[in-house]
């Protein structure tokens, strides 16, 4: 005889969704193989921000992984417009750079932790439950970095601009031009203009393609 507790149905487990946000399959197929094991874990995926940011108002996903050097629109702006729809969007970036000024301004953008694509993959795993849980994850060496740099951010050119001025650097690195930039990023031409022209002043640039220079020496292309 089957019992009563045989016949109520056991409560299905909560699956965290999380959707990856990067311009290279591999690298979400590697992601993805990753959170295989993960059963408790539901895996999305974009491609370019526009993308990302149509599924995180469809999906609201509990985390979201995301890549900095996105075709269009940054990593940046894509967590800016997210933060901005959902003050409580739980951002991990992921990236190829390890210099420690990128992961400071995604802490300064909002977002909860910064991984390299370089680290343990059981790393990342531990990155997406921390953030899952509220909590901040960045490694130990990575915090430490981080502090060095604020001490030292006088003789960084990055460390004097906001993440709107890095974002518009990046795409002068890209070869964007200036009415291109104000259309990806909803700012004025006359806003990009002036932030163009504050960012001269703020690296010691005296034209734009010293700007663009800049953005590439330092990796943001």
């Amino acid at each position: 005889m089957t019992g009563l507790a045989d016949t109520i149905e056991k409560p299905k487990p909560r699956l965290i969704k999380v959707l990856i946000v990067d311009d290279h399959p591999i690298v979400i197929s590697g992601c993805r193989a990753m959170l295989l094991g993960e059963r408790d874990m539901q895996v999305f995926a974009a491609t370019n921000g526009e993308q990302a940011l149509e599924l995180f108002s469809s999906l609201g996903p509990a985390v979201v992984v995301l890549d900095i050097n996105l075709p269009g629109i940054s990593g940046f702006e894509v967590a800016r417009r997210m933060l901005e729809q959902e003050p409580k969007a739980r951002i991990l970036f992921f990236s190829m750079n390890d210099d420690p000024i990128f992961a400071a301004r995604s802490l300064e953008c909002g977002a909860k932790g910064y991984i390299t694509k370089n680290d343990d993959p059981a790393d990342f795993i531990t990155a997406i439950r921390k953030v899952e849980a509220g909590e901040v994850y960045l490694r130990p060496d990575v915090a430490r970095r981080i502090e060095h740099y604020k001490t030292q951010k006088a003789t960084n050119p990055l460390g004097a601009l906001s993440p709107r001025e890095i974002e518009i650097l990046r795409l002068l690195g890209r070869g964007k031009s200036m009415p291109e930039i104000a259309h990806l990023i909803n700012l004025s031409h006359k806003t990009v203009a002036n932030a163009c022209t504050l960012m001269k002043n703020k690296v010691g640039a005296r034209s734009p393609m010293d700007l663009v220079r800049i953005a590439h020496e330092h990796g943001l292309v």
